[in-house]
Parts: structure tokens; C-alpha cells; sequence
């Protein structure tokens, strides 16, 4: 029987995907989101619960687009204020064993000299149990923030990302070998420089002379996760990615979404399975299904329309403030607007999605389906997606935080375990290993990232 696998997605800031819930009073989020004995206490109950990781997103600007401004962000706290994740990771993985944490970093904003130096000190820290969940940016005022220009096409920043891969696959494979650190005393050696490599990357997007600043971790690659949608990104992630975030509205949708991925994957020279795919839920669970009806009442009743707004408005780069209210997004005149009526219909075709209706929709969770009910029923809904749709497992979104993750734990974990469909124990000692298997610690021999030679040129010279 397949065995499910799950991530807590989460981010460090205020209000993640649940507008408005740091007004509940069951929320810590409010001021726990900046406190180290938040994140160690929610990632032991993380590991209690036997989850693949802790994943967290991260953005570098605010959502602007609502009402011509990012005072309403602001205002609501939507994802604003919000910390640096990588330096609350170490902070976790001293405090756990086995859990794995992922975190978003942008091929957009960091140079991948950088990026690679990071993630390595980050898998050596953890021991092994470090992803990075590659995206290219968009918001506008986070590129100006960093100094860049908004002047690349959806497509050319994968194109430049697939570059940006190339090169820290040759920092993290190629740069190092294996034997290169020998730590040899009696002939005063460290490193052998013979075995450290300079990677000459010369191409249209960047120049990297190398070696890499680290010695190989116990992954030397972190796990690879990677969440495009489009058909861009979907080829990149069939590419490039070992476990896959979506956001599919139905089972239907997830399905096909699924069949492309792995289709993706095939036309990479990779095999359908080179890939775990994971669905983004929100997840509503107490003891039995009325309990949870009335658990999301409450919930909602904390919920920021403004906010909700703010979020998607950003995502989608469409303003919806002069949309009239009662009016249907797809009788507007703005066709960009009207395109967002298919997306909501493939959730209900026989709802009237205007702006309150979407506002409603998306009081928790944001976009991403609800499960609402006891342990048995949410447990029978992730069966079903995750067997319908071919699903290896799910990026669980909780509303209040961390108590829900805690619900979640306490609740649901159980009643999979018993089905056989979660572990009870972690196998193997890094992150890819509870992914893949005991033993596969390192990339798959499939994967692009082995296509390089190792360069032939000692790291002499090089300062």
C-alpha cells in the first residue's frame, strides 16, 4: 500500500494562507512567528507526528495590486512582517532528529554562487535533512527592492533559472570529490587540492569560476522541490524537481495535473516516479464531523475579506476592488477578470463566483480545497485524492497555528497510521531517504544534474 507523505506548510510572518486568523485567540502565530521556542516546539510535534517536513514559504515584498497599494497587505497582515527562514531551520533541526525542512529560495533575487554556499552549510547542519523549494519571483516591489528590473518574460526567467541550476549542480556534484577533505594530520593535509575543482561556468546568464566554498554534505544536492503550474513550469519542474507543490481546485484537476508532471518527467529522461507529487489542503479536523463544522464557523468568523483580497490579487496581478459587488467575475468587461471565472468554476460550476463568493471561498486555506470533518473523514479525503488522483502525499495547511498542525498530529496521524497508509518510524538518516528510501541519500543517477563532467583543473590560484 502506497504510504502517504506530508509537509506543514507554513510561513514565518503573521498571515500565511488564513487571513485574519492572528485575531483568533486560539492563534500564537501573532507574536510566536518571531520567537525560537515557537518553531523548536512546533517541529517536535512535527516529528511526533512523523511528517516528511516543515515547509516554509518566503516572499521579499509586499502584495500591492489590491486597490492600487499595499496598504490593505499591511494593514491585514498578509505575509507582512515576515522573518528569514534559513536561519530559523538550524534553529529546528538542533532541536529534532529526523523531521526535513524546506524553505523557498529565489533563483531571482540571490546569485547561485550564494545559493549553493547556503544550502550546503544547511544540509550540513541539519545533518542531511535540507530542501529548497526553487521559484522565480514576481512581485514588483521585491524586484526593486533588490535593484532588478521587471523586464524578463514569464519563460526567460526559467530559461535564466535553468542556468542558475546548471550552475549549482556544479558547485554541489562537480566541484568537490568525495575523498577531497582527508583531514590527514601526519602529512599536514586538510584537503587535497588535487580533488577540489574549479567549475568554469561561462553561459548567457551568469559566470562562475568556483571551487565551491563547502565540502560535500551528507546530501551534497538539497532535496529539490519546486511548485510551477504553467506549462514552463511544469516542464522545469519535470526537469529539475523531486517533490512537486500544487494547488489543483478538484481530484479531476489534480489527476491531469498529475499525469502531466510525470509525463514531464519522462520527456526529462527521468522516470514517472523520479517525482513526489504533493497537493496543498486545508485542513479543519476535531472529534467528530460536527465538532469540525462548528470548529470552521469560528474560523471563518476571524477572517480578513480585505486581506483574502490583497493575497489574490497579488498572485494573480488583476485588481478586483472596482468589481461591483454582486457582480459576476465573468460579466465584467475586464477579460482578465473574466479568466478567473474558470478557475473557480472547475471548484463549483453552478456557484455565482463574484467577489464575495470568492472572498468567502478563500476565508481559509486561500485557494487550496478545504477537508472539514473527524479524523475518519478527512483520513477517507486524502485516501481518495491521494489514490485518484496519483498522489504521493500533501503540503497540510493549518488555520490556526500551531494548534491546528497539533490537531493534526493528535488526530489524523493515528487513524492513517492504523490504515497503513503513514510510517511509524523514520527509515533512513536524511531527508531523501524518508522520500526515496534507505540508501538513496544522494540524487538520483537519473537526474540532469549528473549530465556534467567533473572539471580537470586543481583549485589552484583561486584566492
Amino acid at each position: 500500500m502506497k504510504q502517504m507523505h506530508l509537509n506543514a506548510f507554513t510561513q514565518a510572518c503573521v498571515g500565511h494562507h488564513s487571513e485574519g486568523q492572528w485575531k483568533n485567540p486560539l492563534s500564537r502565530v501573532r507574536t510566536g512567528y518571531r520567537q525560537a521556542t515557537y518553531w523548536t516546539e512546533l517541529a517536535k510535534t512535527l516529528e511526533r507526528g512523523f511528517f516528511d517536513t516543515l515547509f516554509l514559504a518566503d516572499v521579499h515584498g509586499t502584495y500591492s495590486v489590491y486597490r492600487g497599494s499595499n496598504r490593505p497587505a499591511i494593514a491585514q497582515g498578509v505575509q507582512f512582517p515576515g522573518l528569514d527562514p534559513t536561519l530559523i531551520i538550524p534553529i529546528m533541526a538542533a532541536a529534532t532528529r529526523h523531521l526535513g525542512f524546506a524553505c523557498t529560495f529565489s533563483t531571482t533575487y540571490f546569485p547561485p554562487y550564494h545559493t549553493a554556499k547556503l544550502f550546503s552549510t544547511l544540509d550540513h547542519l541539519s545533518e542531511g535533512r535540507v530542501a529548497w523549494n526553487i521559484v522565480t519571483s514576481y512581485l514588483a516591489d521585491a524586484l526593486a527592492n533588490f535593484g532588478i528590473g521587471d523586464d524578463l518574460t514569464h519563460d526567460q526567467r526559467y530559461d535564466r533559472a535553468d542556468e542558475y541550476m546548471d550552475v549549482v549542480y556544479k558547485l554541489w556534484e562537480h566541484s568537490w570529490e568525495e575523498d577531497a577533505c582527508v583531514r590527514d594530520v601526519s602529512r599536514d593535509l586538510f584537503t587535497d587540492p588535487d580533488k577540489v575543482h574549479a567549475i568554469d561556468h561561462d553561459g548567457p546568464w551568469f559566470q562562475v569560476k568556483g571551487p565551491h566554498m563547502c565540502e560535500p554534505s551528507p546530501q551534497r544536492t538539497p532535496v529539490l522541490f519546486q511548485a510551477g503550474a504553467s506549462g514552463r513550469g511544469q516542464a522545469f519542474a519535470g526537469k529539475h524537481a523531486e517533490a512537486v507543490f500544487m494547488v489543483s481546485p478538484t481530484l479531476r484537476a489534480a489527476a491531469d495535473d498529475v499525469r502531466k508532471l510525470r509525463a514531464a518527467a519522462v520527456e526529462a529522461g527521468r522516470r514517472p516516479g523520479d517525482i513526489k507529487v504533493n497537493q496543498g489542503v486545508a485542513v479543519v479536523v476535531a472529534s467528530t464531523d460536527e465538532e469540525a463544522r462548528l470548529k470552521e464557523q469560528t474560523l471563518r468568523s476571524f477572517a480578513s475579506p480585505e486581506g483574502v483580497l490583497a493575497l489574490f490579487c497579488g498572485w494573480t496581478g488583476i485588481d478586483l476592488s472596482s468589481l461591483p459587488p454582486g457582480q459576476r467575475l465573468g460579466d465584467t468587461p475586464s477579460k482578465a477578470i473574466q479568466g478567473l471565472q474558470g478557475f473557480f468554476a472547475k471548484i463549483d460550476p453552478h456557484r455565482e463566483w463574484t467577489l464575495e463568493a470568492l472572498s468567502e471561498f478563500m476565508a481559509i486555506g486561500s485557494i487550496m480545497p478545504k477537508l472539514v470533518g473527524s479524523p475518519r473523514t478527512v483520513a477517507d479525503a486524502l485516501e481518495q485524492w491521494m489514490d485518484d488522483a496519483d498522489l504521493d502525499g500533501f503540503n497540510i495547511h493549518a488555520v490556526t497555528q500551531p494548534g491546528g498542525f497539533t490537531d493534526f498530529v493528535d488526530l489524523v496521524v493515528p487513524e492513517l497510521q492504523s490504515r497503513g497508509r503513514m510510517r511509524t518510524e523514520y527509515a533512513g538518516s536524511t531527508l531523501r531517504e524518508h522520500l526515496f528510501g534507505p540508501g538513496c541519500a544522494r540524487l538520483d543517477a537519473r537526474h540532469p544534474a549528473h549530465r556534467f563532467d567533473r572539471g580537470a583543473k586543481p583549485a589552484t590560484g583561486t584566492g
